[in-house]
């Protein structure tokens, strides 16, 4: 009888270490993937705030650019017209001269 009541203790107990086990088991597999959905939302955040200041440094490059680019295209036009405007008035006197040859 000792025998039997040993062996269902034994039994009992073998069956309480498996589910200690199996909960133990659980329990870090849980632990586990609430550790790689956090450390996988920190990548992403990361990834997200890297690409935002990539592209931030990326307009703010395109921008320099464009400024740079205006300033050339109204210095360009400025002298264009500062060209025109002095032929222009290399012409005043000759124009004067044809209008009061053509009054006179």
């Amino acid at each position: 009888m000792t025998t039997i009541s040993e062996a269902i203790t034994t039994i009992k107990k073998a069956e309480n270490d498996a589910d200690r086990l199996i909960q133990e088991a659980r329990e870090k597999s849980s632990q586990l993937l609430d550790e790689a959905r956090n450390r996988s939302a920190e990548l992403l955040e990361k990834a997200e705030r890297d690409a935002s200041e990539k592209g931030d440094e990326i307009i703010a490059e395109a921008e320099e650019r464009a400024r740079k680019e205006a300033i050339e295209i109204s210095g360009k036009a400025k002298r264009e017209v500062e060209t025109m405007k002095s032929a222009a008035m290399g012409k005043v006197p000759e124009a004067a001269s044809l209008i009061v040859k053509s009054i006179l």
